[in-house]
């Protein structure tokens, strides 16, 4: 089952950055960013966090929080 991460979708678009733009910050290619809004990798859902200071369990809609873990 695939979930579509649509957080990260919203988040990178509420901090008007393209996905080149956050491909290129992961260090990865932009096809590869496109498929972490459907499903993604722990290191990279980590790394949006880190990122767009917010938690893991908001990205992945566990929590609507918006701010860092505690």
């Amino acid at each position: 089952m695939t979930m579509e991460f649509r957080r990260i979708r919203d988040l990178r678009e509420d901090s008007d950055r393209s996905q080149r733009e956050v491909a290129e910050l992961l260090y990865i290619r932009r096809t590869v960013y496109r498929r972490y809004e459907r499903e993604i990798p722990v290191w990279a859902l980590i790394k949006l966090a880190d990122l767009y200071h917010t938690s893991t369990d908001y990205i992945l809609g566990r929590t609507d929080r918006r701010g860092p873990a505690e």
